[in-house]
């Protein structure tokens, strides 16, 4: 039998034995959360802005996000006849808009043109997912020079430089951009603000594949900085024409210590307009920062690539958790880490599929944490339509190119 699971946000929400857990017996991850509004490749429909702290940047511990719906997270008593053995569930966890739609790109080009659709780097940081779009016929390298010319080619959800569409199209290449549209926008602050000759300071970790497309957008422009010990590096050729942004999956307190940093250092530090570090990740941290303190343990499914996976994991013992770990898969579980435990929290990355989650709530449980509850701060609506060139390319030929968030199933990239 899998472990009970209960949903906190809804006031009636309880913890289920074991004999009343659905699909057969296994860890029944939370439904689905209802398809929202499609909204185009520009960028999402805001309906409010997050709150904000120094700089611009979101203030700590807020939810954030244009489709966040914040939501109380009630204790749940032990299940009847359990092992007492609690794990708390982070709710949001798991793909974000802009992932979901890059996953959906790859598979729908496959599906649309067939095998093979080349994808430069990794369409998400995730072992699980490109191993699964491998497996389907999707080639994934690392330079645009490795696909054949004439070939089709998929930009992965991280963004790449001008220099990089230039490169494509001397080759021939038919492009399909799956770039997030919140890392498109950071872009386009970047040409703006180049083209008002500001000294730009991208907030971010070089050689991330976002950090690279966006500073490729203005080299000449663009410094990079890594966090707050890298403060004092930057050299700036007017103080008065000084702006910020930066990367979309960092850690939102230590964006806001680096800007507050730069701010002493510049006081006429300008910000962007908008929030830069996107919607998922301030909500996967939020959902962290609320179940942390009350756990032994937390561990934070997603890849060692992944910049929002690892953030989560220095979040959760920022926040107060015992401990905290991350792993790709189930299996690299280590029983030593729970041994003791009472408590243990689970989220995953934004770029994580469910499925993964489902499996180490199973294993979680055959080591006695049988009793679930889901720890929500916030709801997630928000989609992302395909790329223009691929939704009409499918509508030529008859078939539906509309994007809404898919179900997870058992053979899915979801």
């Amino acid at each position: 039998m899998g472990p009970a699971v209960a949903q906190a946000p809804d006031p009636a929400s309880r913890t289920l034995p074991a004999s009343q857990v659905p699909d057969g017996g296994r860890a029944s991850a939370p439904a689905p959360t209802p398809p929202g509004t499609e909204v185009p490749e520009g960028g999402p429909a805001s309906e409010g802005a997050p709150a904000r702290g120094t700089g611009g940047a979101p203030a700590p511990g807020t939810d954030g996000g244009p489709t966040s719906e914040s939501a109380p997270a009630p204790e749940v008593a032990p299940a009847p006849g359990g092992t007492g053995k609690r794990l708390l569930l982070a709710a949001p966890r798991g793909y974000c808009a802009g992932v979901d739609r890059a996953v959906d790109v790859v598979e729908q080009a496959l599906a649309h043109y067939g095998a093979p659709v080349y994808v430069r780097k990794e369409i998400v940081h995730n072992r699980y997912v490109v191993e699964a779009l491998s497996r389907r016929g999707a080639v994934f390298v690392s330079e645009t020079d490795e696909v054949p010319e004439g070939a089709r080619v998929v930009f992965s959800a991280h963004g790449v430089s001008p220099a990089v569409h230039a490169q494509a199209a001397a080759r021939h290449l038919a492009t399909i951009d799956a770039t997030c549209p919140l890392v498109s926008k950071v872009h386009k602050q970047a040409i703006r603000f180049a083209k008002e000759d500001y000294d730009i300071i991208l907030v971010g970790h070089t050689g991330h594949e976002e950090v690279e497309g966006t500073q490729g957008e203005a080299p000449e422009r663009i410094q990079v900085v890594n966090g707050p010990h890298e403060v004092d590096q930057v050299q700036v050729r007017d103080p008065q024409k000084v702006v910020w942004i930066s990367q979309t999956t960092l850690s939102v307190d230590e964006t806001l210590e680096t800007v507050r940093l730069l701010r002493e250092r510049f006081p006429a530090l300008a910000d962007p307009p908008g929030d830069d570090i996107c919607y998922a990740t301030q909500n996967r941290q939020g959902a962290v920062k609320a179940l942390a303190p009350r756990c032994d343990v937390v561990i934070v499914v997603g890849s060692g690539n992944s910049s929002n996976s690892v953030r989560l994991k220095e979040v959760a013992k920022e926040a107060g958790a015992g401990a905290s770990y991350r792993v790709d898969f189930a299996r690299e579980i280590d029983p030593a880490w729970v041994a003791g435990a009472t408590t243990v929290g689970l989220t995953s990355g934004a770029s994580v599929p469910d499925i993964l989650v489902r499996e180490v709530i199973e294993r979680l449980g055959e080591l006695g944490f049988d009793d679930v509850e889901e720890v929500r701060t916030a709801t997630e609506k928000i989609t992302f339509a395909l790329p223009r060139n691929l939704r009409m390319d499918i509508k030529a030929a008859g078939g539906a190119p509309a994007h809404a968030r898919r179900v997870p199933a058992a053979d899915h990239t979801c």
